[in-house]
């Protein structure tokens, strides 16, 4: 088997060394070997997961979702999102290319432009950023098939279906909750739990393998935020995460 030092995996991949420390540190990526001095050797497992790595930041991911999703994504997986990733920017760089040219020539034309025809140009490349971040994780975290579920079941603020209405109540009535300081054992946290689940088996048509996988990106703050997602203050998520426990370990003691 082959290794490669540190200061080789750095010149060949283009990583600093206090990178890769730093991904050692927070066991991201650990060198396989390393000997009596303490000196890093890196195998080519490792050489192709700190590859990985590089093509999912290039999507704006975060380390911290990288760190739990990178070892369960192929290699294909991978490749795909990069592609799609280098579509979108083919795309987003063509209509600025061709919103510029527009502009030029309306310099010619008319000897000015206006401040607000530049907007589009300045503004495209925060937005082309949550866009980009949004679909990269979807893309990793989610099939197709998950993906095309929460897109159209998904309750959304600006729709007026009687889920998003329901799911709206019950995240008043939790906030009473935590005001009141009910516990979330308490008839009232149980009767919240039950209420959830029945939601959430409508909302994922059944599918309780994607509505836990949802519930787990649901819980990080972060992930919510790059999926674009309401934001829920963390004490209503961890009651809603106790209670449900509750229930559960409620339900299977029957």
């Amino acid at each position: 088997m082959t290794y490669y030092s540190t200061g080789e995996v750095s010149k060949k991949l283009n990583i600093s060394v206090r990178t890769l420390r730093y991904y050692d540190q927070i066991k991201l990526v650990q060198p396989t070997y390393k000997n009596e001095s303490g000196k890093r050797f890196y195998s080519s497992d490792d050489m192709l997961l700190l590859q990985k790595i590089q093509l999912l930041k290039s999507t704006s991911m975060s380390l911290d979702h990288i760190g739990k999703i990178v070892k369960l994504t192929s290699t294909e997986k991978t490749l795909n999102v990069h592609k799609k990733k280098l579509e979108i920017e083919l795309n987003r760089l063509q209509q600025s290319l061709n919103h510029t040219n527009t502009l030029l020539n309306i310099l010619k034309l008319e000897g000015k432009i206006e401040w607000e025809q530049l907007l589009p140009l300045l503004n495209e490349d925060l937005q082309h950023d949550k866009k980009q971040k949004k679909e990269a994780l979807m893309e990793v975290l989610f099939s197709a098939d998950e993906q095309t579920v929460i897109d159209t079941q998904l309750p959304k603020l600006e729709s007026n279906h009687s889920l998003t209405t329901l799911w709206i109540n019950i995240i008043e009535r939790v906030s009473l909750c935590l005001e009141n300081q009910t516990a979330p054992e308490s008839r009232e946290g149980q009767l919240i739990a039950f209420d959830i689940m029945v939601l959430s088996k409508e909302m994922f048509s059944g599918n309780a393998e994607l509505a836990n996988k949802f519930w787990e990106v649901r819980k990080s703050q972060q992930a919510s935020s790059e999926l674009q997602l309401y934001p829920i203050d963390q004490p209503i998520l961890e009651f809603v995460e106790k209670a449900i426990v509750h229930y559960e370990q409620h339900e299977h003691s029957k």
